[in-house]
């Protein structure tokens, strides 16, 4: 009789752990399929080309947070203006699902029809945020936009809440943006994004990371960006060209010690062209 009652329990917990797996799996891959469907998402609203203005070469870098649970909203976008100037944006939504991706899309899509309206980096942020405010979301999101005219090598940054752009030059000079921004966009209505100029180069870079590439468990965001400063300084200085800048930011994006999204936008001028070298800053 007790050898009987063991058998049945034994049998009876055999089923239970078998129904526990097989529910365990079928989340496991409903919880695959989301993630999927969300990196399908945020790279099918990627640009698929980049512009190819005459003496500016563009290079990208981009992971998602598919690692577990994580999907994140992470974007970068280059477009030619109306004017012929080059629109840049890079920017990161707040939250890690499908609703920062797809959230993600519409900040992109708004950047780009209010292009078309106003060139200015500032009033284009700010008609961006005040139209994503208006949608009565929790979510929010960081960015940078810069317009950039190819013939002067001239570039109007406006800065949304978002990480400072690093530069570097041919001369072996670099540093990171210190100009004051605004806040991030869908948060405070009227908010005013102020704008500075640079000047890009010959030979000279301009990079602009999310926190996924500079900030984590194992580096702090002063120190990331340090990395990332000295990385821009020795590919510019040695002339190897922004896809090796952008890969090698992307391996820093590696160590950083976390799931988060990383992305990277970098802008060189032409060293072959043929121009002056005005100041940086």
């Amino acid at each position: 009789m007790f050898r009987s009652e063991s058998l049945e329990d034994g049998q009876q917990l055999l089923t239970k752990l078998g129904a526990l797996t097989a529910r365990a799996r079928e989340l496991a891959q409903l919880q695959r399929s989301r993630v999927e469907l969300a990196v399908a998402l945020q790279r099918g609203m990627l640009p698929r080309d980049l512009p190819h203005p005459e003496g500016v070469h563009l290079a990208v870098g981009y992971m998602p947070a598919n690692h577990g649970l994580n999907v994140g909203g992470d974007w970068y976008d280059a477009f030619t203006m109306a004017d012929g100037c080059i629109g840049l944006s890079i920017g990161d939504v707040q939250g890690h699902n499908i609703q920062a991706a797809a959230y993600m899309g519409q900040v992109r899509v708004v950047l780009r029809a209010l292009a078309s309206v106003t060139g200015d980096p500032g009033e284009l942020l700010g008609r961006t945020n005040d139209l994503l405010v208006s949608l009565d979301t929790d979510l929010f999101a960081t960015c940078t936009f810069l317009r950039l005219d190819p013939a002067s090598g001239t570039l109007e940054c406006a800065r949304a809440g978002h990480i400072p752009h690093i530069w570097a030059t041919a001369d072996g000079r670099s540093g990171i943006d210190e100009e004051e921004g605004g806040p991030p966009l869908g948060v405070l209505e009227g908010a005013s994004f102020p704008v500075a100029c640079h000047r890009l180069t010959t030979g000279g870079v301009f990079v602009l990371p999310t926190d996924g590439v500079v900030e984590g468990p194992s580096l702090d965001l002063d120190e990331g960006l340090g990395k990332v400063r000295r990385l821009a300084e020795v590919t510019a200085a040695a002339g190897l060209g922004v896809d090796t800048l952008a890969g090698g930011v992307m391996k820093l994006a590696d160590s950083v010690g976390h799931e988060d999204d990383a992305a990277v936008l970098v802008v060189g001028h032409d060293v072959g062209s043929a121009g002056r070298r005005p100041p940086t800053g």
